[in-house]
């Protein structure tokens, strides 16, 4: 199998400089200090799945939130199967420094610090040194679904397509921890990528976990996706997935790992990616959190596939409603629905389960009684009793947890 190690790059960066650097949402542009303010446009689904679409290297037509960095957002035809497309999975990379290459010949993976053995492994010695292991899991931004939050927040107006669910296959952090040989009085592990910052002034993207929680067996160090190397724009030739956090730990071209005993003095940790210190990550407009703590472990949550931004519902012709339902990996047991607005509940059936870190898909049939509007709302819990709510705010528009709804017309 040929391996995707460069992009064209003389082409890559024509077309960013050609798409210059404004996105837009329906061909109007948003000024950032309208995100803070209740009277802020709201935009309806059908305005939010028509935003302008491109296509990036290796990519179909996404949505476009900004070019530099590429940030691309999954068009909701694509979550209609168990796992998402290479070619359609979402792009969030946080510096324009993102690599277009990877020359395989000389790349190393660096495992340093408080190790008795530090390592430099290529790309080969990561496949063929270690044992392969391979997981169904859920790949999601922390700001999914932000565009959603009243009063709106600054940052990237994600609808629900900053996500995807995919088989990754390759080696467990742990194990190579364990050939490096973790020192005595190791506490935390950083870990960055090849995407490099503009301006000596901008922090490095790195990230850190806890040493128990990168030696727990499950954090890997992947090289394929969905059956086949990782995409450029999602972090080839090796990135880490870990498995139920939100994917800012996912380092994509992961080229360093060190182990360290004290925390990760980074922008990223200290500054970036915090949320309110409350099981519901929850906070007031008026009264923001003074105690943050870094996002860590997904909320449970879902959303509407079906019906769609334009679709067409019919009165007194049945209907089946889907969607997507997720949370950390303590495993989605129901999925109740709502067609009067949250007065009464239904079950929703549940597709059989493809892993406790997988999205588990819902389906429920409807027959709209008569013409007008119909209030749908969505509600899932998990095996742990969490379940999505019915309010909930934060300044950096992370963690959604609200129960879903769409508002639907009946002709």
């Amino acid at each position: 199998m040929d391996l995707p190690t460069r992009f064209d790059r003389r082409h890559f960066v024509g077309m960013l400089a050609g798409m210059g650097a404004v996105a837009t949402l329906g061909g109007v542009t948003i000024p950032v200090a309208a995100f803070a303010t209740d009277s802020a446009p709201e935009l309806t689904a059908a305005e939010m799945q028509s935003r302008e679409l491109v296509r990036f290297p290796g990519k179909v037509p996404m949505i476009l939130l900004t070019d530099r960095p590429p940030q691309l957002e999954t068009p909701l035809q694509y979550f209609f199967s168990d796992l998402t497309p290479n070619d359609a999975f979402f792009v969030r990379w946080h510096l324009s420094g993102i690599p277009t290459s990877v020359e395989l010949r000389t790349f190393r993976l660096e495992v340093s610090g408080l190790v008795q053995k530090p390592l430099s492994l290529s790309l080969d010695d990561v496949k063929s040194k270690f044992e392969p292991v391979s997981v169904v899991a859920f790949s999601q931004c922390a700001g999914n679904s932000r565009s959603f939050f009243r009063p709106m927040v600054p940052g990237g107006q994600w609808t629900h397509g900053a996500m995807g669910n995919a088989q990754w296959k390759g080696v467990r952090l742990k194990e190579v921890l364990d050939a490096a040989g973790v020192r005595a009085g190791a506490t935390e592990v950083y870990l960055g990528g090849l995407d490099a910052p503009p301006l000596k002034a901008t922090p490095p993207f790195e990230k850190s976990l806890s040493i128990d929680h990168a030696r727990d067996g499950e954090v890997m160090i992947a090289y394929e996706m969905n059956g086949d190397p990782l995409p450029m724009l999602n972090g080839f030739p090796i990135r880490l997935v870990v498995p139920g956090w939100y994917a800012t730990y996912w380092v994509k071209s992961l080229s360093s790992i060190t182990v360290a005993d004290q925390p990760l003095k980074s922008f990223w940790m200290q500054k970036a990616y915090r949320i309110p210190n409350n099981p519901t990550a929850n906070e007031e407009p008026g009264h923001l959190s003074t105690d943050t703590v870094p996002i860590n472990r997904m909320a449970v949550h879902s959303i509407f596939l079906r019906p769609g931004p334009s679709e067409k519902l019919l009165a007194g012709r049945s209907y089946q409603l889907e969607g997507l339902a997720m949370d950390g990996g303590s495993e989605i047991r129901r999925v109740e629905i709502s067609k009067d607005g949250g007065q009464s509940w239904t079950d929703a059936n549940l597709d059989p389960e493809i892993g406790k870190y997988s999205w588990r898909r819902w389906r429920a049939d409807w027959t709209p009684p008569a013409r007008g509007n119909y209030r749908l709302m969505a509600r899932a819990t998990n095996a742990a009793g969490e379940a999505q709510l019915t309010a909930q705010w934060n300044r950096s528009g992370y963690q959604r947890s609200l129960i879903e709804q769409y508002d639907a017309v009946v002709l």
